[in-house]
C-alpha cells in the first residue's frame, strides 16, 4: 500500500536573514489558497475587501480637461458602474452609474455593459428623461406634478466617496471609511513624488481571465517565475547570472497592507544587447521598455523610488492594497495594472503603460515595442495562470511552499485573511 505523504515541515520562524524574517506576523509554513477557490470566500472578500478599502479607478487625465469632462468605470465584482465626472467647480466626484426614477443605467451610449467618456454640462437618462446635474443634484422631472409632490432635493446621485493622490482618483464604496484615503496609503506611498503629469503618452489594454484575481496578482509580485517562463523568449533569463542581471528582487518592504519589490538591472541595452533579437536592438526596447532614459530621467531620483537604496536600481513594483500596481521603470516611464474580481475564478486584468511624448518616430516605435512585449509576456502568464487555478481547484493539494523571493505573494495573502477575519469579528461584534 502506498503511504500518505508526509506533512510538510512547519517553521516557527523565519530563517535569519531572511525578508521574511523582517515581519514576525509572517511565518514560512506552506500557505493555503483557498480563498482563491471558495465562491464563499469571495463573497466575504467582496464585503471586506474592496467595499472596505480605496480603490484607484483611473488618473486625472482619464478626464477630458474642460469642466464637465467625464468617464464611467464598470466594477462587474462589486454589480456596480460608476461616473467620474469634474464638476463646475473643478472638484471630482463620483456617483453610483443609476437613475433614481426607475434604476436604468444613467450614462452609456450603444451597449450599457461599455465604459465611455466625453463632456457635458449634465446627465440626462434614456429612458425617462431625468436630468442631473454635475453635482448630482436631480435637476428635472418629466411631468413633474405626477409624482405627488416629490421633492427633487431627496433624489439626488447616489454618491461615492472620492479622493486625488498624485492625480489618482481614488474610491470608497463605505458608507463612512475607516480611514482617509492619505491614511489608508501610508507612508511608504505617500512619500513617492514623481512628476506623473508629465507621462501622458497612453497605452492601454485588458484581458478576461479565467483565474481568481489573486492567482494572477501572485505572478506579477515575483521574479521567481520568468527564468522558466519566458526564458525562450529572452535569452538573458536563461543565463547562469540572470540573478546579477537584475531578474531578481534585492529588496522587499512592506507597509501596512501595502508592498514594494525592488530589482537591480534594467533595460536591455545595459545588459546584454546581443542576446536580444535584432528589432529590440534597432529600436532599442524591449521588456523593460525604451533602453534610452526619457526626458524626466535626472542623477536624482523621484522621492519615495527605491527605498532600499539598490545598487543599480533598475525598477519599483509596488503593490497598492487591494488591486492596483504601479510600477517604476529606470529610463522615465511606469505601468498600472488593476485586477479586478468578477468571480472568484475569473478576472478582468487592465494594463496602462504611460510615457512621456515621443520626440521623434523611433521614440514612438520604441514605445510601441516595449508595450507589444510586456503583452506578449503577460499572454504566457495568462496561459499558465488558468492552468494554476484548474490544479488549485482540484483540491489535490491544500498548502502550498513559498520561497523567500515570493514574500510578497506571502504578505498580500496574509493581509487579504486578515482583512476578512476583520471583518468577520466586527460583523459579530455588531
Amino acid at each position: 500500500m502506498e503511504q500518505s505523504p508526509k506533512a510538510p515541515k512547519q517553521h516557527a520562524k523565519p530563517p535569519e536573514g531572511s525578508w521574511t524574517g523582517h515581519y514576525p506576523d509572517l511565518d514560512t509554513a506552506p500557505v493555503s489558497y483557498e480563498n482563491s477557490i471558495s465562491p464563499e470566500f469571495f463573497k466575504l472578500e467582496r464585503e471586506a475587501v474592496f467595499k472596505r478599502a480605496w480603490l484607484n479607478v483611473g488618473r486625472v487625465e482619464h478626464l477630458p480637461a474642460r469642466k464637465g469632462g467625464f468617464f464611467t468605470k464598470e466594477i462587474p465584482g462589486l454589480k456596480t458602474s460608476l461616473i467620474i465626472v469634474r464638476g463646475m467647480d473643478d472638484q471630482i466626484r463620483a456617483f453610483h452609474n443609476v437613475c433614481r426614477h426607475r434604476g436604468n443605467k444613467l450614462v452609456w451610449t450603444d451597449h450599457p455593459a461599455e465604459e465611455i467618456s466625453g463632456t457635458c454640462r449634465r446627465f440626462r437618462c434614456k429612458y425617462h428623461g431625468w436630468t442631473y446635474d454635475l453635482e448630482g443634484r436631480l435637476e428635472f422631472i418629466l411631468q413633474e406634478g405626477e409624482f405627488f409632490g416629490i421633492d427633487k432635493e431627496a433624489y439626488p446621485l447616489v454618491a461615492v466617496h472620492c479622493d486625488v493622490w498624485q492625480g489618482f482618483i481614488f474610491v470608497n464604496f463605505a458608507a463612512e471609511p475607516e480611514q482617509t484615503l492619505a491614511q489608508f496609503l501610508g507612508p511608504m506611498i505617500t512619500a513617492i513624488d514623481y512628476p506623473f503629469e508629465k507621462l501622458t503618452e497612453r497605452y492601454y489594454y485588458r484581458g478576461d481571465i479565467g483565474s481568481n484575481w489573486k492567482v494572477f496578482h501572485d505572478a506579477f509580485q515575483e521574479f521567481y517565475h520568468p527564468p522558466i517562463l519566458h526564458g525562450h523568449q529572452n535569452p538573458v533569463m536563461r543565463q547562469t547570472s540572470y540573478q546579477d542581471l537584475g531578474f531578481y528582487t534585492s529588496y522587499f518592504q512592506a507597509d501596512g497592507p501595502h508592498r514594494v519589490g525592488s530589482t537591480s538591472g534594467g533595460a536591455g541595452g545595459k545588459l546584454v544587447p546581443e542576446f536580444y533579437n535584432p528589432i529590440e536592438r534597432v529600436l532599442r526596447s524591449g521588456l523593460f521598455g525604451p533602453w534610452d532614459p526619457s526626458e524626466i530621467v535626472t542623477d536624482k531620483l523621484p522621492a519615495g523610488l527605491n527605498p532600499g537604496n539598490v545598487k543599480g536600481w533598475g525598477l519599483d513594483s509596488f503593490q497598492i492594497f487591494p488591486n492596483f500596481a504601479i510600477v517604476f521603470w529606470e529610463t522615465g516611464w511606469y505601468l498600472t495594472y488593476h485586477y479586478w474580481p468578477v468571480a472568484h475564478n475569473r478576472l478582468l486584468f487592465e494594463a496602462n503603460a504611460y510615457f512621456t511624448p515621443p520626440r521623434s518616430v523611433r521614440e514612438r516605435l520604441a514605445q510601441q515595442l516595449g508595450i507589444a512585449t510586456i503583452k506578449e509576456y503577460a499572454l504566457q502568464d495568462c496561459g499558465t495562470l488558468e492552468a494554476t487555478q484548474m490544479g488549485l481547484e482540484s483540491r489535490v493539494v491544500s498548502a502550498f511552499p513559498l520561497g523567500d523571493q515570493e514574500f510578497m505573494c506571502r504578505h498580500g495573502n496574509h493581509v487579504i485573511n486578515s482583512w476578512v477575519e476583520d471583518y468577520k469579528r466586527k460583523q459579530t461584534e455588531g
